[in-house]
C-alpha cells in the first residue's frame, strides 16, 4: 500500500518512558513497536505525547544519541528510529501528573496536535488514538481534518471497575461516559482479543461490525530463549538460584498480593526451597513510596508472611534487561485481577518461559493451559501455590511448556500484527478523500 502518515496518539503516558512506573506498561510498549514496525514499512508516524519532563526535546526523532535528565518517576529513552518522531507536547505541568487530572488540559494538546501538523505543513491519512484520553483527542481533531479514526482502548473503566477491591480503584464516572461516547464515534475500534471484543459490545453496545480483533504484537528479535546460566550471570544472580518472576505496575488489580501468599504457602510446605527460591518484583520505585502506596502494603504483607529473605523489589527495569529475567526465571506469574491481553506474558513466552496467570480478561486468549502455561482461578493462592509446585517439581514438564510458549509467541511477532493494522488502515483511507486512497 501507498505511505501513509498517521499520527499516533498516546497522550497521558510516552512510548519512551522506562516501564514498570505508574503509568506505564503494555500500552507503551505497543504504542512503540508497532510506530517502529509502521516505519520500516515506509510509512510516516507521528507519536504525540503528553511533555512529562522541559528538558526531554519537542521532537525526537531517534536520530541523536542524547542523555537527558531524569526527573522523579520519570525516564526518557532514545526516540523510535527512522520515520517516525515522538512529538511532546506541553498540557498542564511538565511532570508526571495524574491521568484524572491531564483530562482538564486536553484543550491546550489538540491546539499543539494542530499548530505542529501546520508548522509542518503535513496532512495526516489516519488517526490511531490508545486510551480514553486520547480518543477525546481524536475527535477533536476529526472535527478539524475529517480523516478516520482508529482506537484502541487498552484497558476498559467498566471491567476495572468489576474487580475493584476498594472505593478508590474505581474508575471516575467521566471515563466510563468517555469511554461510551468513543465507541459511538470511532470509524474502527481494535479489541486485543475476541473477549475484549465481547465487553465492548455488551458493556457499551458497541457495534460489533466496526471492531477488529487484533493482537498485540511481541518484537522477536528482542525477546527470544537465552540459556538460563548466561542469563543469570548477566543479571548477577547465583546459578542456583531459582526464580519466580513478576513484571508489571504495582497497583492491587495486578494481584501481587496472591503470589506473595502462594510464596508464603510452598515455603511453609517445603522449607528446604526457600534457599533456593528467589521471587524478583520488577515494576514500581521502591525507594519513591508514599504512606498509601500498593508498595507499602505489600512490603509489609512479605514481612507479615516471613518471606522478606525471598521476595525481592527491584523497580523498574528497561526492556534491554527484561530479557535476561524472563530467560532466567523458571516460570513467570501473572497473578491479575484483570488484564486486557497481558503483554508482560507474551514476552515472556517469546522467551521459552511458563507462564502462570490468572484466567481472566485477555489471559485465557494467551496462555494456553498445559501448553504454554496454567491458568489458575484470580484470588486463589493455594491454585497458584500447586501450579507454581508441579512447574518447580518437574524440569521435563517446564522445558517442554516452555519450547512451546516460544514456538506459540512466534506467531505475534510485529510483522505479522502490523499486516492487520495496515489492512484496517487501507481500507478506511481507501474510501476517504486522502491522496493515497
Amino acid at each position: 500500500m501507498s505511505d501513509l502518515r498517521i499520527a499516533m496518539l498516546s497522550v497521558h503516558t510516552c512510548p519512551l518512558a522506562t516501564l514498570g512506573g505508574k503509568e506505564t506498561g503494555g500500552m507503551n510498549v505497543y504504542v512503540r513497536d508497532l510506530s517502529r514496525e509502521l516505519a520500516r514499512r515506509g510509512h510516516r508516524v507521528d507519536v504525540y505525547t503528553r511533555s512529562q519532563d522541559s528538558s526531554v526535546p519537542r521532537i525526537d526523532d531517534g536520530t541523536r544519541n542524547q542523555v537527558f535528565r531524569k526527573k522523579p518517576g520519570f525516564s526518557h529513552a532514545r526516540g523510535l528510529g527512522g520515520g517516525t518522531r515522538v512529538i511532546h507536547l506541553p498540557a498542564g505541568p511538565e511532570h508526571p501528573y495524574s491521568k484524572h487530572l491531564v483530562y482538564d488540559h486536553l484543550p491546550e494538546f489538540v491546539e499543539g496536535v494542530l499548530a505542529q501538523a501546520e508548522t509542518d505543513s503535513i496532512r495526516y491519512d489516519v488517526l490511531h488514538s490508545h486510551y480514553w484520553l486520547s480518543g477525546v483527542v481524536a475527535r477533536e481533531l476529526h472535527g478539524c481534518w475529517d480523516i478516520p479514526i482508529v482506537h484502541m482502548f487498552h484497558t476498559l473503566g467498566k471491567m476495572k471497575d468489576a474487580v475493584a477491591q476498594r472505593p478508590e480503584e474505581r474508575e471516575t464516572a467521566r471515563r466510563i461516559a468517555v469511554e461510551t461516547e468513543i465507541v459511538r464515534f470511532a470509524d474502527v475500534l481494535i479489541a486485543a482479543t475476541p473477549a475484549e471484543k465481547e465487553q465492548l459490545a455488551r458493556l457499551y453496545t458497541a457495534d460489533s461490525a466496526r471492531i477488529r480483533v487484533i493482537s498485540p504484537g511481541v518484537d522477536t528479535e528482542r525477546f527470544y530463549p537465552i540459556p538460563a546460566a548466561q542469563a543469570k550471570e548477566r543479571i548477577g544472580l547465583c546459578p542456583d538460584r531459582r526464580i519466580i518472576l513478576f513484571v508489571g505496575r504495582i497497583e492491587p488489580l495486578k494481584g501481587i498480593d496472591n503470589l506473595l501468599q502462594a510464596m508464603a504457602q510452598i515455603i511453609g510446605g517445603r522449607p528446604g526451597l526457600g534457599e533456593v527460591l528467589c521471587v524478583p518484583i520488577i515494576g514500581g520505585d521502591p525507594d519513591r513510596i508514599r504512606e498509601d502506596d500498593e508498595m507499602v502494603r505489600l512490603q509489609e504483607l512479605r514481612e507479615e508472611l516471613g518471606i522478606g529473605d525471598i521476595v525481592t523489589f527491584l523497580g523498574a527495569k528497561d526492556q534491554d534487561t527484561l530479557q535476561y529475567y524472563y530467560s532466567a526465571a523458571e516460570m513467570v506469574v501473572m497473578p491479575s485481577d484483570y488484564e486486557s491481553f497481558g503483554m508482560v506474558a507474551l514476552e515472556a513466552m517469546a522467551c521459552g518461559t511458563p507462564v502462570i496467570a490468572s484466567d481472566v480478561g485477555g489471559l485465557p486468549f494467551l496462555v494456553r493451559h498445559g501448553r504454554t502455561g496454567y491458568r489458575v482461578p484470580a484470588r486463589d493462592p493455594a491454585a497458584l501455590a500447586a501450579k507454581i509446585t508441579q512447574l518447580l517439581t518437574d524440569e521435563g514438564l517446564r522445558r517442554r511448556i516452555g519450547q512451546r510458549a516460544a514456538c506459540w509467541a512466534e506467531s505475534y511477532a510485529w510483522p505479522r500484527i502490523a499486516d492487520r493494522i495496515e489492512t484496517v488502515y487501507a481500507d478506511l483511507v481507501g474510501h476517504s478523500d486522502s491522496p493515497y486512497g
